[in-house]
């Protein structure tokens, strides 16, 4: 009974030693070996460490997933002075775990740190904006700007923030009716202006239809005339032809087409029967 009991002993010994010399690191976390209040090594791959007992090394172990910071809502000016209440979120990594545990130490200090980094990253960006730019026209530019000036800003602190993201951006309601009459005006002013477009548009159109229209048309006449300046010139040419071959027949036929173009039953005519123009009807 005796042996057991100092087996027993002697097992929970080595596992307190163990537990005093060895660490283990999984996948979601990383660590950080401080030796006397110094760091001496970070370790990032997962199994089983070893280090001196304690207090003469320390484990500091971080979270390595992606972590979420969401600021309480705050009050932000844009460019054309309009006052937003702005609530946003963003997504954050411990990349570096040396410098995380040298500047911040915590993920509560990280988090006072990224709450102060954000807030001045976004009203200084925003204030760069007009509320319809923010709210509407360049919105996802304007967060992969701030996403970025972030990231930059929280370098030195060992950490990677990931995205910054707005989740509501509201007016005050002293100021919501005048913003959103003055937002109307610009949306009538921009359908007036493209109606005004549009209308100068078809009279230009327009325009270039008649100049057409003319052109063809006169191209029309004058091809018109040209053909009957040949049947013209044809016809004389025939005529001439035709008088040379025979001055009396020709006499003749000329004689019946004037009969033709000036007589039919309602023509009264009062001529002197010597005259040359019936000299044909005499016969």
């Amino acid at each position: 009974m005796r042996g057991l009991i100092w087996i027993g002993v002697l097992i929970l010994g080595v596992v307190m030693v163990l537990s005093m010399v060895t660490f283990t690191v999984d996948g979601t976390n990383q660590a950080v070996v401080v030796r006397m209040g110094e760091p001496v090594r970070v370790v990032k791959e997962p199994g089983l460490h070893l280090k001196l007992p304690f207090p003469v090394e320390t484990v500091h172990k971080f979270d390595r997933r992606l972590l979420e910071y969401d600021s309480a809502p705050a009050q932000i000016y844009t460019k054309d002075k309009k006052n937003l209440i702005v609530d946003n979120y963003a997504r954050w990594r411990i990349v570096v775990p040396l410098a995380f545990l040298r500047t911040v130490r915590t993920e509560a200090g990280a988090l006072s740190r990224l709450d102060d980094i954000v807030y001045a990253v976004l009203r200084e960006e925003l204030g760069r904006h007009t509320l319809s730019e923010v709210v509407a026209k360049n919105r996802e530019l304007i967060m992969r700007t701030v996403t970025q000036k972030c990231d930059w800003a929280a370098e030195k602190l060992g950490i990677e923030v990931v995205d910054v993201r707005i989740k509501r951006a509201d007016l005050p309601r002293e100021n919501e009716r005048y913003v959103f009459d003055r937002m109307r005006a610009e949306r009538h002013k921009m359908a007036n202006q493209y109606r005004s477009e549009g209308e100068e548009m078809a009279l230009k159109i327009r325009a270039q239809t008649d100049l057409e229209k003319r052109r063809i048309l006169a191209e029309a006449y004058r091809k018109a005339e040209e053909i009957k300046g040949e049947g013209d010139a044809e016809a004389s040419r025939i005529y001439a032809e035709a008088y040379k071959e025979d001055p009396e027949f020709y006499a003749f036929i000329r004689s019946l087409q004037a009969y033709d173009a000036v007589m039919d039953s309602s023509t009264v005519l009062v001529l002197p029967p010597e005259g040359p123009f019936l000299r044909y009807l005499r016969r």
